[in-house]
């Protein structure tokens, strides 16, 4: 067998194992594996730096699958060339990430072959795409961790990280906002070790995409300053090599490759739109492919022989030796340079280094106080002089979300080509909140600590990322100020009301809203400890009291999500008060208020409810004893979700409208945010949950 027959040879198993795999699901996207076939074993085979058998490899180039739809694509790949299981927390050690069971039963419950890829549940899946956009934006993320790392920890004749950035993508991805923010961006950076590869296939879920999308996106990725390339034919493979090889020696700027296919069989001009649309073939079809593929069209499931041991002589042999090339490396690295070792060593472990918490802020007590995200700044800055990897920024706001690493050597990422640092630890994202969350994502997965900020009201520009943060268990730390009506005068298109509700629906995401600055520097030790979890860390613009914590509990009862601030002097409250952030203090206020006209009152800090529900049943009844029925929460956003705690009899002072273009304090009192109003609450639920005296 020559070596053109076995590569095509190689290329049709990909197929007809997609075809068989949607066809046996009834469900799923043949179309895009089956044309970019080609295109996926060209690069898999001739040109990926990747070891199957150390699929983490630190060094590895990355392939993500930002058409997430064509996964038989990739499932395909991980089978053929053998990638090991590699994460304990999801897969038992030595065994096939995935297995030809696996693949015949995509789609199905237990399966290693999902619907769209899932980073950590699959090996060898290095993001959870799907949503289109996504995986082209965490691309970047990915591309910059990589240069930043270079950057960081290279050492002339010890280069430890050149890996690539590839990313195979759709017109969906093209189309979407999100694709030309992140495009935008990784133009700036000139991002030359980062390669999107464009599956220009003229069909979308509704038919032609000449139906809305006529743009030369040649054209406009030039304008981004990137490299453009054209392969005409996806099945040419010495073309598709070329044109990686050309991505691969050019250095100043990030490569677009556009692909021009056809939706079938891989045919030059077949074209079948149900195939676009998630549809098997069909049996009549199905039987049709395989014939054009000079396959037996009775046969399911067949791998030649072949096709695998043809993978290993190329691209596995070719990963197991850089990989063991750049151990050796590694080794000489360690004795060269041990600090720096031991720092990379915690990186690939996401653990921290020691004393990273030393010198943390402590806050005075201070009626007037500071504004939340001021004494987040502080905290911020302290923390990453001692934990190097960490680094991020804001979405062209950090003078407002006060995120900007102020400390000398901290620095500023930009584009190398203009001799600037690649190394710099403050990210300017631009006017782009959705690609800073999705970049954020991507750090992440180059094993950085990553931050990005903006205001709270902004996170409707980019939940879907926030969601990718928490479905792949991503430590991202989203800082989010101007938390609420009481920023002011900006008025009710700035002022967030129902977004703390959108953010604790969120599975998997901590949300915290601190009460004053010594929280704060509590909630960092929270943040800090994740390894699992983003959090959107929630502040205030306004000045908040510092209270005093030789008259109130101690701020480290934030880690426990809520806890009694200020109770009753027996301990045995007539009523709860219950409040995050900024409106803590007005609880505490009307506490003592309370406390002179001879009713009992709890005052509980509830900054975090994730953290919260993650307590013993006997701590949370603790906190908020089930017995004591009269309970007041306060918080200046929507009521959602408040009822779980006040229970259906309690009362919530929350925003049932937007709000109001005025001074801070002036929108406060127009809505009832007032001690006055909590008191007034307060009275009114002792006296309706009294318990009647006995004759």
């Amino acid at each position: 067998m020559t070596a053109p027959t076995l590569d095509q040879l190689c290329v049709d198993t990909i197929r007809t194992l997609t075809i068989d795999a949607v066809q046996q699901a009834q469900s799923g996207h043949p179309g895009t594996p089956m044309g970019m076939a080609p295109a996926a074993y060209a690069l898999w085979q001739r040109m990926l730096r990747y070891d199957p058998e150390d699929p983490h490899w630190p060094n590895r180039d990355r392939f993500v699958l930002s058409a997430g739809h064509a996964s038989m694509l990739l499932y395909s790949l991980i089978y053929l060339t053998g990638v090991r299981a590699a994460d304990p927390s999801y897969e038992p050690a030595d065994r096939p990430a995935v297995t030809l069971d696996d693949i015949k039963r995509f789609r199905q419950a237990g399966s290693r072959c999902p619907g769209h890829p899932e980073y950590g549940w699959t090996t060898g899946v290095e993001a959870t795409t799907g949503p289109l956009g996504q995986g082209v934006a965490m691309s970047v993320g990915m591309a910059i961790a990589g240069r930043w790392l270079a950057a960081t920890y290279n050492r002339p004749g010890l280069e430890l990280f050149d890996y690539d950035v590839y990313v195979l993508c759709s017109d969906g991805d093209m189309m979407e906002g999100l694709g030309s923010e992140a495009a935008s961006l990784a133009g700036h950076f000139r991002l030359g070790r980062l390669c999107w590869i464009y599956d220009n296939n003229g069909i979308s879920i509704e038919g032609p995409t000449s139906l809305t999308f006529t743009e030369d996106v040649g054209a406009r990725f030039l304008a981004y300053g990137w490299n453009v390339l054209r392969v005409p034919d996806a099945n040419d493979l010495d073309r598709l090599t070329q044109a990686y090889e050309t991505f691969r020696a050019t250095h100043d700027r990030p490569t677009l490759i556009i692909v021009d296919s056809h939706i079938g069989y891989g045919a030059p001009h077949r074209q079948d739109t149900r195939e676009a649309h998630g549809e098997p073939l069909g049996a009549e079809e199905t039987r049709l492919a395989k014939e054009f593929y000079g396959w037996n069209p009775d046969a399911r499931f067949v791998v030649p022989d072949a096709v695998p041991a043809h993978f290993r002589t190329n691209l596995n042999r070719r990963g197991a030796d850089l990989r063991a090339a750049w151990e050796a490396r590694l080794g000489t690295y360690r004795e060269r340079y041990p600090d720096l070792a031991a720092q990379l060593d915690r990186i690939r472990t996401g653990t921290l280094p020691p004393g990273w918490d030393r010198d943390l802020p402590v806050f005075p007590p201070d009626p007037k106080g500071i504004a939340s995200r001021d004494a987040s700044g502080k905290t911020l800055n302290v923390i990453a002089r001692r934990v190097p990897w960490l680094l991020g920024g804001a979405a062209d706001l950090w003078p407002s979300t006060k995120t900007r690493l102020t400390f000398e050597g901290a620095g500023e990422l930009e584009p190398v080509a203009d001799g600037g640092d690649a190394g710099g630890r403050n990210m300017h994202f631009g006017v782009r909140e959705h690609a800073m969350c999705a970049i954020a994502n991507g750090l992440a997965l180059g094993g950085l600590r990553a931050y990005g900020s903006s205001f709270l009201i902004f996170t409707d520009y980019c939940r879907p990322a926030i969601r990718l943060s928490a479905l792949m268990e991503l430590p991202v730390l989203y800082v989010w100020t101007h938390d609420s009506i009481s920023l002011g005068e900006d008025g009710p298109t700035h002022q967030p009301v129902e977004h703390l509700a959108s953010l604790r629906a969120m599975p998997g995401m901590i949300v915290i809203r601190p009460a004053d600055a010594n929280e704060v520097v509590e909630a960092y030790r929270v943040i800090m400890a994740q390894s699992e979890h983003p959090v959107s860390l929630v502040l205030s613009r306004q000045a908040l009291p510092t209270l005093d914590r030789s008259q109130y509990a101690a701020a480290g009862g934030l880690a426990r999500g809520a806890y009694v601030l200020a109770d009753a002097p027996d301990g045995e409250p007539d009523v709860l008060l219950l409040a995050t952030g900024s409106e803590v203090s007005l609880c505490v206020t009307a506490h003592e208020r309370l406390l002179a006209e001879g009713i009992k009152a709890r005052v509980v800090s509830m900054p975090s409810w994730e953290l919260f529900e993650a307590q013993p049943e006997s701590y949370r009844e603790k906190v908020l004893p089930p017995e004591v029925l009269a309970r007041v929460a306060v918080e200046e956003a929507s009521p959602f979700g408040w009822a779980r705690y006040t229970g259906m009899t309690g009362t919530v002072l929350g925003m049932r409208t937007f709000g109001l273009s005025a001074p801070g304090k002036v929108v406060a009192e127009h809505f009832g945010f007032t001690a006055d109003h909590v008191v007034e609450a307060a009275r009114e639920q002792v006296a309706r949950h009294r318990r009647p005296s006995h004759v």
